[in-house]
């Protein structure tokens, strides 16, 4: 049985699958927001149609940190595989639609190098749409071995932000945690998001 997590919980991936987890999966998912605010004018109403049923294209990324909060590496829709082979990215999908996951990226955490401490995962709107239009967003770890999902955290945050820093996979006493952050943030790629991300690596 999975774990929901709430903002800010910290959990040992290990005793949540029962044993020692090397292939996860970080699968992150949202639907489009029904309702009033959906019917949007001007360029990106034309663009995406305006109406309930649009499409929004969100973007998650990977930036893999050192012990001195340096960024080591990033796996995002520009470079879907980190330079070492051990994170990959399975591109983008530019809708929302279906359900389950709407991206997903590969972590293999027996590979991850010994410098890398951490990986934190965040999701941004690359056409500039804000989380107003965003619903039931998610992130969750799945375990490649047997695809048991091992902890979900759920995000209610929608708002004028055009981006969110999901969660923290992390190094500690030689095992991995997850770290739900949920905090708000803006920027079209995860560059833009630097500053805010930073401070949580």
């Amino acid at each position: 049985m999975a774990i929901s997590l709430q903002k800010g919980q910290k959990i040992s991936l290990n005793k949540e699958a029962g044993g020692e987890l090397t292939q996860v999966k970080l699968g992150l998912g949202w639907d489009v927001a029904q309702g009033p605010q959906d019917k949007k004018g001007g360029f990106l109403g034309k663009l995406f149609g305006g109406g309930s049923g649009d499409s929004i294209d969100l973007d998650a990324s990977c930036i893999m940190f050192d012990s001195n909060k340096q960024a080591v590496d990033a796996i995002w829709f520009n470079q879907l595989q980190s330079k070492d082979g051990s994170i990959l990215h399975t591109g983008d999908n530019r809708t929302g639609d279906g359900d389950g996951d709407d991206e997903v990226i590969n972590v293999d955490l027996s590979k991850i190098p010994a410098n890398v401490v951490s990986l934190v995962f965040t999701v941004n709107s690359f056409t500039g749409q804000t989380f107003e239009t965003v619903a039931n967003a998610f992130c969750r770890i799945i375990n490649a071995d047997n695809n048991a999902e091992v902890a979900r955290y759920n995000l209610s945050a929608q708002g004028g932000h055009t981006a969110m820093i999901m969660a923290k996979v992390y190094r500690h006493n030689n095992e991995w945690k997850m770290h739900a952050i949920g905090e708000t943030a803006s920027g079209r790629t995860f560059h833009d998001l630097m500053p805010s991300i930073t401070p949580h690596a």
